[in-house]
């Protein structure tokens, strides 16, 4: 995992993501064919939006199934952009990097 994405589990998710800023979340798991092919993607915009402020964590669901239930995750890969501790918008399937960055950049203004 590229140095600029978070590890997010039932631990510390408040402190990292629910105190506050930008941040997208990537539910997945490691058996999941299309969270191996977007997992690049996260790391690319995890490099290229850290200098904005924007947290990137990866969440997996086999490890924080309490974070999956708390925010209805059905299916992986999902992605949750966070505003102010509050899921404001959300992808789900894998999507293209130019899908997901454009999700990033209206919500970090």
């Amino acid at each position: 995992m590229a140095s600029n994405v978070l590890t997010i589990g039932d631990d510390n998710f408040e402190s990292e993501i629910g105190s506050g800023g930008v941040a997208m979340l990537d539910f997945y798991a490691t058996w999941c064919g299309p969270c191996k092919t977007i997992a690049p993607i996260v790391e690319q915009l995890a490099d290229e939006f850290s200098d904005k402020g924007v947290k990137v964590g990866k969440v997996d669901i086999d490890t924080a199934p309490d974070l999956a239930v708390k925010f209805a995750i059905q299916s992986v890969p999902t992605l949750l952009f966070f505003k102010d501790g509050e899921v404001v918008d959300r992808l789900s399937g894998a999507h293209s990097k130019p899908n997901i960055e454009e999700k990033l950049t209206t919500i970090s203004g």
